[in-house]
Order: structure tokens, then sequence, then C-alpha cells
């Protein structure tokens, strides 16, 4: 038996996000926010797992959107790679979803909490060993709470956490150990098993219950987000030598477009084999912005007709 990674966010919406995970995101919420108490009865999730819609749908829709009994309001997502103004981006997410709850001419009072939960394959606070770090607003001498628990932010640093299986303490060490290995796992261990929840998130991760197509999309999509990983990973590397080499800027932003630009010539030999060397050559000629966004836009062509009218509406030569 072999399972698809859950850091993968098609798989992470499939597993927590599908209309039978209800009770499996009961108790991973639970465990994250709640350190395994059982606060959180019932929920309901808002934009369930469609095998139709990843197809063409872009990150928001990963995202799992709950809401609780009391009419909180949670976001999960799954990041696999660090990005450009990350915290902006769990901050906007989290102010949108309480926002959002009011049309027009409403009253504030109707405003339930919001709670972003957002879980990284990469460090975010250097500060600290903790797996699990979790944010309200509160002054910042006293330290007291402005408005209570209105907006909060937690975060899982999957890369923090080093117990190994014998080592699982509580319902938390599990989800953590789930999120972090279940790719790695040829059964379902007793330890996992012995948490019901757990043992149907495994199921749902299974590839023997996967349709061609899901484990299609799941296993490109995570190549995909492997290939930016290392190409960040490369590009920050490549850019340290290249600025303790020569102190300058520009050598760091030509390793990365180089490197966008193999990335993004990979990726389409993997959807329609050879490509073109005039299309190849406008590919090469993108700034590195446009490049990065290519690498996006790839996921919706369905031919190299689709990638040479994206190329014609871009015909400004690189800067």
């Amino acid at each position: 038996m072999r399972f698809i990674s859950p850091k993968v966010d098609y798989a992470f919406k499939k597993i927590f996000g599908s209309e039978q995970s209800k009770e499996i995101l009961i108790s991973f919420l639970n465990a994250i926010i709640y350190g395994g108490e059982k606060v959180i009865q019932s929920l309901t999730i808002v934009n369930p797992y469609n095998p139709g819609q990843v197809l063409s749908l872009k990150d928001t829709y990963l995202d799992v959107k709950a809401v609780l009994a009391d009419g909180s309001i949670v976001v999960i997502e799954m990041q696999i790679a660090s990005m450009a103004a990350f915290n902006k981006r769990v901050a906007y997410n989290l102010a949108k979803a309480y926002s959002n709850q009011l049309v027009k001419g409403e009253d504030y009072p109707l405003l339930n909490p919001a709670i972003a939960v957002t879980i990284t394959d990469f460090i975010l606070f250097k500060e600290t060993e903790e797996v699990v770090n979790k944010f309200v607003f509160k002054e910042e001498t006293k330290q007291f709470k402005c408005i209570g628990d209105e907006l909060r932010l937690i975060f899982v640093e999957l890369p923090k956490f080093k117990k190994r299986l014998s080592e699982l303490k509580g319902l938390t060490d599990k989800w953590l150990y789930f999120l972090k290995e279940a790719a790695m796992l040829e059964d379902i261990p007793d330890t996992l098993g012995e948490v019901s929840e757990i043992e149907l998130a495994l199921n749902l991760a299974s590839q023997a219950n996967m349709t061609v197509e899901e484990f299609e999309i799941v296993d490109r999509r995570g190549m995909m987000l492997q290939d930016e990983k290392g190409r960040l990973a490369y590009a920050e590397e490549k850019g340290r030598q290249e600025g303790r080499q020569e102190g300058r800027q520009e050598g760091r932003q030509e390793g990365r477009i180089q490197q966008t630009i193999a990335l993004v010539m990979r990726q389409l030999k993997k959807r329609f084999g050879e490509i073109p060397a005039e299309l190849s050559a406008q590919v090469e000629n993108l700034s590195l912005s446009e490049l990065e966004t290519l690498t996006e836009a790839i996921l919706d062509f369905n031919s190299l007709e689709d990638l040479s009218s994206w190329l014609e509406e871009r015909k400004a030569p690189r800067q």
C-alpha cells in the first residue's frame, strides 16, 4: 500500500476537504488549534473537493474552508515552498475570510471569528523551535489581547517536527507525523491506525483508492511543486555564491532567470514533448516575472497552440 503526500496541495484538498472528510478535519483542527482537546464537535466544509474542478482552478480553490458550529470560519492552507510577501498573503486571506462574512448594509455584530491555519514545508520562525505557533492581536508592552480571538493566525512548520513513529505521544504528534511522513509509509502503523480519523485519512490518501485521473493530477502537481521548491533553493544558493564573489545583484537575477527558463522548458516537455525552436526562443526571451507567470499558466494549457497564443500576447523583449 502506497500513499500520496498530504504536502501536495491537491492531495491535501482531497484528504481534508472531501465530502467524507468532516470527521478527519474536526480531529485535525482539534489537534492543531486546541492541542488535542475535543473543542470542535461539528463543522461544515464550505468548498468541498471536486476532482473535476482541480484540473483548471488555481491555488485559492485548494485551500480548505470550513465553518464551525459557533459560526467561526477556518481557512486551512498547505504551502510547500516559500514565496515573496508570503506573510502578507496569509494576512490578506485571513482578513478576506473575516470581512466577506458581511454584505453591504449588514451590522458588525454579525461577524464571527476567523482562523487561518497555514502549514508550511519550510521554516518561517527561526526565533523558536516550536512546530505549532499561534498568534492573536495583543498590546505590544503589556501583552493583553485587543480583540480577543476574533482573528487568529496559526502556523505549522513541518521541518521542525523531528519525532519518530515510536516517539509519538498525543493526537497533535500523530497528525503532524501523518502530514510529514504519510508518503513514506507502506501500510497503516498501529500507532496511527488507533486514531480512526487518521486511518480514514490514510485510506483517502491510498493510491489504490484514487482514479487514474486523480493520481496523474497529484503526481504532476507534486513534480511541479518540487521543481519550484528546488528552483527557489538553487536560486537562493546561487545568489549567495554570486553575492559573495561579486557583491552584485545582477548575478543573482540572471541566475534565477536561467533556472526558471530551465524549469519552464522541463514542464513544457513533460506536457507536450519536444518544443519547436521558435517557441523555445520566445520563452528564453521572457522576463523573470513573465517566466514565473508562465509556470502557473502551463497548468491550464491543453496544447502548444495555447502556449503560442500566450506568448503572442507578450512580445516585449526581456529588459
